[in-house]
């Protein structure tokens, strides 16, 4: 996959298949329309193209907006990547950049910079200023300017249609059945492992601390099952998010693993998380005892669920 950071600097694509969008967690919504744009260049001897923005327009038009996303972009473009696209274009977004009509960003930048072949677009989707471009606008333009047009149908996941608002919601209520569903795949996690008061290995379970990309959204407090991996080998762990209720007062978020059969020292490095599904919500225990009872049933549930 090529990756361009300014429609300006494009060379020539081969009768460019495109679809644009913050594709943010690459759901199987998205999955369906990247499938269905590199039938389509396939078909045509064309190839496969992903328009998307960065930052995000929402936090340029919306500056106080609290908004975290489900996938980083590195995560994004790897998500990408394996399902085959051909071309991903991430272009700068600004206040500037926002104030282009429906018709100025199809005409001056699909048409004459990336010169379409097909559009492919899903359902529901709307562009331009004040997001007034839609697929009806679409159809015009498309006979005026000589592209083909594509709409995607909603994808469901449980009898619901998938969007990247309701998998954020569901991260933010710990519902990792869904969200793994939704994507495809499970939920991702990296961060960087740091000093922590080192109480977990007091209580026999170590567990290294995270620290986190502070855009990335952490799910809701809880002990999750989670696959860890440390230099490509995989463990299977426990993961804590909360505020550890029961040995502190502190009100700060931690998000610690406990890698099972794992002994390393791995201060410094990066790893990342995959979350398997949630064993239970963060609760204050009466004493220490019964938040080792407690882990050592999280531990059981895991080895018994996930273990080889």
């Amino acid at each position: 996959m090529e990756v361009h950071r300014l429609i300006e600097n494009i060379k020539t694509i081969k009768n460019p298949v495109l679809t644009l969008g913050m594709y943010d967690g690459v759901h199987i919504g998205h999955q369906t329309i990247i499938n269905q744009l590199n039938q389509i260049a396939d078909e045509i001897d064309g190839e496969s193209v992903l328009l998307t923005f960065d930052p995000h327009p929402r936090m340029v038009l919306q500056p106080n907006c609290d908004l975290k996303f489900i996938y980083t972009l590195d995560e994004k473009e790897d998500a990408l990547n394996r399902l085959g696209l051909d071309h991903l274009i991430i272009h700068p977004f600004t206040k500037e950049f926002s104030q282009l009509t429906s018709l100025e960003f199809v005409r001056d930048l699909l048409v004459n910079q990336i010169k379409i072949h097909t559009l492919v677009i899903g359902y529901d989707h709307h562009f331009g200023k004040n997001r007034e471009g839609n697929y009806e606008q679409l159809e015009i333009l498309s006979k005026e300017y000589g592209f083909q047009l594509v709409q995607i149908e909603a994808v469901d996941c449980d009898d619901i249609a998938v969007s990247s608002t309701k998998v954020r919601k569901a991260l933010t209520e710990g519902n990792i059945d869904y969200v793994n569903k939704a994507l495809g795949c499970n939920y991702p996690l990296s961060g960087v492992v740091v000093h922590g008061d080192k109480i977990g290995r007091t209580l026999g379970f170590p567990t290294a601390n995270l620290r986190v990309n502070n855009l990335k959204i952490v799910p809701a407090h809880g002990v999750y099952s989670v696959n860890v991996f440390v230099k490509d080998k995989k463990y299977l762990g426990l993961l804590s998010i909360g505020v550890r209720a029961t040995v502190t007062n502190s009100q700060e978020l931690r998000i610690e693993v406990n890698i099972l059969d794992f002994n390393k020292d791995i201060y410094g490095k990066t790893i990342r998380l995959e979350f398997l599904d949630k064993i239970r919500d963060e609760k204050k225990f009466n004493s220490l005892d019964e938040l080792i009872e407690a882990m050592n049933n999280d531990k059981a549930y895991a080895l018994a669920k996930y273990g080889h």
